[in-house]
C-alpha cells in the first residue's frame, strides 16, 4: 500500500521528468535543423522557409543566445491564437477537440474546489481507521484518512456524499449541455461558411441490385435519372483496385531505391554500389543496385499495365456500388437522408466521405460481408478484452513489493530500502501498465479496417470507442478488481447482478493510489514527451540524412500525421471516468486531474497550429460519441458510489441516489433528441442557401468538370506516377461517362441517355421536352 511518502517520490520523478522533456523541447525547437519538425505545418501550407544562416555552424545550432533567454514563449504563443482563426488554419475537428480538454477543466476544477471544501474535511475529521488501527490491527496510511474509508458504516456523514453526489452530477450536466449547444452552433456554421468541396454534392450508394441487362454503370445512372430527375449529374464507379494499389506501391518503394543508390553513387562515381538480392538484402546474389532496380521498375510497370488492364476489362473488378454526384447541395442531401426503394437492403445511400478522408481499400468490400466481419471482430475484441486481464494481471503482481518478493526473493534485501520501495509502489505500477498498453491502438485500428469502414474518420471513431470499453474493463474495472481473470469471472457468475457494483464499490478507496500514480506517468510525463516528439524527430532526420532529394520527398519526411482522435480521446475519457468515481470517494485524485487536463490543453494546442497535419476533416462529427461518453462515466460514477454505500450498510440514505442515474440518462436522451440530428443530417434549410448563394455568385459554374473525377480512385489520377503509369487514364475518365442501354424495356427511363440521345417513348411529352442539360 502506498503512502503519502510514496506519493511524494512518484511525484518527484514524474514532474522531474516532465520538466526534461519541456526543456528539452524548448531547446530543440529553436535550433534550426529541427524547425521543419516543430513547426511541419506552417512548411506543409507554405508559410515558413528554412532559417537563413551564414556559416556552417548556424546552419545546425542557434548562435543567438538572447533566444535561450526566451526558450518559455512557446507557451503563452500556444495561447494566443484565437479559436475562429484556430478553425481556419487547423479546421473543426481540432478545434472541438481541444474543447474537450477545457471540458475537464470545466467540470473538475468547481467539483475539486467543493471537494476539498466539505468532504475532505468530513473525511479527515473522523477517526474510524484510528479506531480501527488500535483494536483491529488494521493498516493504514494518511491517503485512507482522506478517503471515504475513514467513514464508519451507518454514519449519517454519508448525506454529505449524496449531496455532493447531486451538486456534482447537476454542474458535469450543466457543462456538458452548454458545450453541446456551442459545439452544435459551430458546427453548423462551419458547414454553411465552409467552401465549396465534392462530398457536398456527393452520396455514395451501395448494394446495387444485379441486373442481367444493364451494366452497374448503366444502373446507376437509369435510377437516379429516374428517381431524381432534376439533380442527378454524375457518377464514379467503384472499383476493386487493391491489388493494383499494391503494385503501385511497390514500384515507389522501388523507385525511392533507385533515387538513393543513384544518389550513392552520384557523389562517389569511384564504385558502383552492390546489393544482395535475398532477403533484406542480407543474402542472396550480389548485383548492381541500380541496374537491379531499373529492372525491377520495368517488371512491376508491366504487372500494373496488365493490372489495370484487367480490372478495365473485368466486371467483376466493378463494385455494386458508386460515388453519385448531384447538380445541388440539396439534391444530394435528400438522396443521403431518404429510402431509395422500397426493399430497404437495396440501393443504400449515405453522405461520401470526403475525398481524403476515403479508406480505398475498404470499397472492395462487398456489403453482404460487412454484418459477418462485424460480428468476427466483436467476438475478437470480447476475447481480447477478457484474456489481455491476465497479462496486466501479472505485470501488476510483478510492480508490487509482494509480487516481487515471491517472484524473486533473493531481491528482498534491495527493495526493502525506502527510496527504492517508495519507487516501486508509487511508480512501478503506473509505468508497467503504461508499457503494456502501447501496441494496444495498432492492433484496434486493424480490428477496425477488417470491419470495412470506409474511410478514415470512422475508421478512428470505432477504433476510439473500442479503446474506450478496453480501458474501462481492463484499466479501470481490471485493476480495482483482485485476482486472475478467471477468478473474476468466477466471482461475477456467483453473484447477481446488484452485487457486482457493491463489490466494485469496496475496491475503489483502495485504488485511488496506483490510480494517482498511473496519472502522474501517463498524463504529466507522457504529455510532456508528446511534446518532444523524439521519434519523429530521430525519423526524420534519418530519412532527411538517407533518402530526401527533391522538396516532394522532405515534405513527406517531415509530415507528423494526424491528431489521432483513436488514441487521444480513449485518453481523455480515462481522466474523466476517474475524476468523476473518485470525486466523493477520494478527492485528493482530482488536482493530479486537473494538472493533467491543464497540460494536455496546452501542449496538443501548440501540436495543433505547428505540427499536426489532420488528414480529413468530419466537421466534429464525433461530439455526439464525447458527450455519450461522459455520461456513461457519470452514471457508472453514481453506481458504484451507491454500490459503496452499500457496503457501508447506510441503507437509509442510499435509495436517494437511485434518481441520481435516471436523471442523467433523460438529461442524455433529451441531448441526443435535441442536438445528435446536426451531426447526423444536413438540414435542407442550410443546403438551399448555400446553393442558392453559389448560383448568384457563380451562374456560369460547371459543376459536372468539378465533380467528374473527384471520386476517381488515387491510382488511376497518376499524380504521383511516372508517365508510363499515366497510360490509360483518359481511357477510364471515359469509363466513368454513361454507355448506351441494354435494358430490353426502357420504361424506366424518363430521359434521353446521355450517349444514345434517344428518349422513352412510353413518358408524358412534358418530361420529354426537357432533356437532361
Amino acid at each position: 500500500m502506498a503512502t503519502l511518502e510514496d506519493m511524494g517520490v512518484s511525484a518527484g520523478i514524474n514532474i522531474l521528468t516532465a520538466l526534461i522533456f519541456l526543456l528539452a523541447f524548448a531547446i530543440l525547437r529553436i535550433q534550426p535543423f529541427n524547425d521543419r519538425v516543430y513547426f511541419s505545418k506552417w512548411y506543409l501550407k507554405g508559410l515558413r522557409t528554412d532559417p537563413t544562416s551564414s556559416g556552417l555552424v548556424s546552419k545546425f545550432v542557434n548562435l543567438d543566445f538572447r533566444s535561450y533567454l526566451n526558450f518559455l514563449n512557446w507557451m503563452p504563443a500556444a495561447l494566443k491564437m484565437p479559436e475562429p482563426e484556430l478553425i481556419e488554419h487547423a479546421g473543426l475537428d481540432s478545434a472541438v477537440y481541444l474543447r474537450i480538454y477545457l471540458i475537464g477543466l470545466k467540470i473538475f476544477v468547481p467539483i475539486a474546489f467543493l471537494a476539498w471544501t466539505v468532504i475532505v474535511p468530513v473525511h479527515w475529521t473522523n477517526d474510524t481507521l484510528d479506531e480501527a488501527v488500535k483494536f483491529d490491527n488494521v493498516t493504514s496510511s494518511d491517503i485512507d484518512k482522506l478517503s471515504i474509508s475513514n467513514i464508519g458504516e451507518k454514519s449519517e456523514r454519508f448525506w454529505t456524499h449524496i449531496v455532493m453526489a447531486y451538486a456534482f452530477t447537476f454542474w458535469t450536466c450543466y457543462v456538458l449541455l452548454k458545450e453541446y449547444e456551442i459545439v452544435a452552433s459551430m458546427r453548423l456554421e462551419f458547414l454553411a461558411s465552409e467552401r465549396r468541396r465534392p462530398d457536398q454534392f456527393t452520396v455514395l450508394v451501395r448494394n446495387v441490385p444485379p441486373d442481367s441487362d444493364e451494366s452497374v454503370s448503366e444502373l446507376v445512372e437509369h435510377f437516379f435519372l429516374v428517381n431524381h430527375p432534376d439533380h442527378y449529374l454524375t457518377h464514379q464507379l467503384v472499383y476493386n483496385a487493391n491489388k493494383l494499389a499494391q503494385l503501385v506501391k511497390k514500384k515507389k518503394k522501388l523507385q525511392n531505391w533507385l533515387d538513393y543508390y543513384q544518389l550513392k553513387y552520384s557523389r562517389d562515381q569511384s564504385m558502383r554500389p552492390f546489393k544482395k538480392t535475398g532477403f533484406l538484402g542480407l543474402w542472396g546474389a550480389k548485383v548492381d543496385a541500380i541496374d537491379y532496380h531499373i529492372s525491377e521498375i520495368e517488371k512491376v510497370s508491366e504487372e500494373i499495365a496488365e493490372e489495370r488492364e484487367r480490372v478495365s476489362s473485368d466486371p467483376n473488378a466493378i463494385m455494386p456500388a458508386a460515388f453519385v454526384s448531384f447538380k445541388t447541395r440539396w439534391g444530394a442531401a435528400v438522396c443521403a437522408q431518404t429510402q431509395q426503394s422500397r426493399n430497404p437492403t437495396l440501393w443504400l445511400t449515405e453522405w461520401a466521405p470526403e475525398p481524403r478522408d476515403i479508406y480505398w481499400e475498404n470499397l472492395a468490400i462487398p456489403y453482404v460481408s460487412l454484418t459477418v466481419r462485424r460480428l468476427i471482430i466483436g467476438v475478437a475484441f470480447f476475447f481480447l478484452t477478457f484474456f489481455f486481464m491476465i497479462p496486466i494481471a501479472f505485470v501488476q503482481s510483478l510492480a508490487s513489493i509482494e509480487g516481487i518478493e515471491q517472484k524473486a526473493p533473493w531481491l528482498a534485501p534491495i527493495i526493502e530500502i525506502k527510496f527504492i520501495k517508495s519507487v516501486i509502489q508509487g511508480f512501478l505500477p503506473g509505468i508497467a501498465l503504461k508499457l503494456f498498453l502501447i501496441f494496444l491502438p495498432t492492433i484496434l485500428m486493424i480490428m477496425s479496417k477488417f470491419e470495412g469502414f470506409i474511410s478514415l474518420s470512422s475508421l478512428e471513431r470505432r477504433a476510439a470507442s473500442r479503446y474506450y470499453l478496453f480501458n474501462f474493463v481492463n484499466v479501470f474495472l481490471g485493476s480495482i478488481i483482485t485476482g486472475t481473470a478467471f477468478e473474476q469471472l468466477g466471482s461475477f457468475l456467483d453473484q447477481s447482478a446488484n452485487q457486482i457494483p457493491e463489490t466494485i464499490g469496496v475496491a475503489i478507496p483502495m485504488k485511488a493510489t496506483f490510480f494517482i500514480t498511473f496519472i502522474m506517468v501517463d498524463g504529466w510525463a507522457g504529455i510532456a514527451g508528446e511534446i518532444l516528439m523524439l521519434k519523429p524527430l530521430i525519423f526524420y532526420h534519418l530519412k532527411n540524412f538517407f533518402l530526401v532529394k527533391t522538396e516532394k520527398d522532405r515534405e513527406a519526411a517531415m509530415d507528423p500525421g494526424s491528431l489521432g482522435f483513436n488514441t487521444g480521446e480513449p485518453q481523455i475519457q480515462l481522466y474523466f471516468l476517474l475524476g468523476l468515481v473518485y470525486a466523493t470517494v477520494t478527492p485528493l485524485l482530482l488536482p493530479f486531474i486537473i494538472v493533467f487536463f491543464g497540460l494536455a490543453y496546452l501542449v496538443f494546442r501548440h501540436q495543433i497550429i505547428n505540427v499536426y497535419n489532420q488528414e480529413y476533416e468530419s466537421a466534429a462529427a464525433y461530439w455526439p460519441a464525447v458527450h455519450g461518453r461522459i455520461i456513461a462515466a457519470l452514471v457508472i460514477s453514481q453506481l458504484l458510489l451507491m454500490g459503496l454505500l452499500t457496503t457501508k450498510k447506510a441503507a437509509q440514505s442510499t435509495p436517494f441516489l437511485i434518481a441520481l442515474p435516471v436523471l442523467t440518462i433523460a438529461f442524455h436522451r433529451y441531448c441526443k433528441g435535441r442536438f445528435e440530428s446536426a451531426f447526423k443530417k444536413y438540414p435542407l434549410q442550410e443546403a438551399m442557401m448555400k446553393d442558392t448563394l453559389e448560383r448568384a455568385r457563380e451562374p456560369n459554374l460547371s459543376l459536372k468538370g468539378y465533380l467528374q473525377n473527384a471520386y476517381l480512385h488515387p491510382i488511376f489520377k497518376g499524380e504521383d506516377d511516372d508517365d508510363d503509369d499515366k497510360i490509360g487514364i483518359a481511357k477510364w475518365e471515359d469509363e466513368a461517362s454513361i454507355v448506351p442501354t441494354k435494358r430490353q424495356s426502357r420504361r424506366n427511363t424518363p430521359v434521353p441517355s446521355k450517349v444514345s440521345g434517344g428518349s422513352s417513348p412510353s413518358l408524358p411529352d412534358a418530361i420529354q421536352e426537357n432533356p437532361e442539360p
